[in-house]
């Protein structure tokens, strides 16, 4: 697509962002991967080994070199500290890697946000020159306290972590779009490729998803599907909608000139 979507200075030409977690094995995650078109692929430091484990298998080497952009986050991390930790280690394991995923969770049942947690990290991973990607709730305030303390992208949940639900509230979601002056990416909940184009056809820049395609019964057609999801709800957002009409009717096709019926 020849418009293209900027996080942290650099631009990306696809609008999907996935994980790469869940998968069979690395040659399924890198079939998938290759299947959704994705240019930022995204890591969790606690569970992928990127070298920090050195008798397991390194997921770099079943990728292909240089082709994808790296977003290590801090799943599983229910705490600021761990979560700071987690991703100062994958700074230092991708050598001087600074674009991350920020998610503190607040509850291991649920994996709903730790606003509080969460605002704390993120002012400590600013001021350290990270560029922060935020996990965060649908709320609209915590969103803009989150852009203010200098997150470079917003990224609202649709639903709970890998509940497939979908978006549940889009009109907190439309209140974040509405204010924000960074990317909003809407991450987490979403399990099928309607799910992707309602997103991008509210106005969000991107979907970050893992679950969905990995859980799928055919991960790798799963992923093409999210892919065309995604382009589709991003054309029809440029495209721009025609207006609902509430209990009024229009004909799809011309009403002058027409043949008047017979008497």
């Amino acid at each position: 697509m020849q418009d293209t979507l900027t996080i942290a200075g650099k631009a990306y030409g696809s609008r999907l962002l996935v994980g790469t977690g869940k998968y069979r094995d690395f040659a399924q995650t890198a079939e998938a991967l290759d299947a959704s078109g994705a240019e930022i692929v995204t890591v969790a430091i606690r569970r992928v080994n990127l070298g920090q484990n050195a008798n397991e298998p390194n997921l770099l080497d079943a990728l292909p070199k240089g082709r994808y952009t790296l977003l290590p986050n801090s799943a599983g991390c229910y705490t600021a500290e761990d979560a700071v930790r987690t991703l100062r280690l994958a700074r230092e394991l991708l050598d001087d890697h600074r674009l991350v995923k920020l998610e503190v969770l607040g509850d291991p049942t649920s994996l709903f946000p730790h606003v509080t947690e969460t605002l704390k990290a993120a002012e400590t991973l600013v001021k350290e020159g990270f560029d922060v990607m935020v996990y965060t709730s649908d709320d609209p305030i915590v969103a803009r306290q989150l852009e203010d303390i200098g997150c470079c992208a917003i990224m609202p949940l649709a639903s709970l972590i890998g509940s497939g639900m979908g978006i549940l509230n889009p009109w907190n979601l439309q209140l974040i779009l509405d204010q924000s002056r960074v990317p909003v990416l809407v991450d987490a909940g979403v399990g099928t490729a309607s799910d992707a184009a309602i997103a991008l056809e509210l106005g969000c820049d991107g979907v970050l998803m893992n679950t969905a395609i990995a859980a799928a019964q055919d991960p790798v057609r799963m992923a093409h599907a999210m892919r065309l999801g995604v382009e589709a709800g991003r054309h029809a957002f440029l495209a721009g909608r025609m207006p609902k009409k509430l209990y009024h009717g229009a004909p799809s096709s011309p009403t002058a000139g027409v043949i008047a019926a017979a008497k």
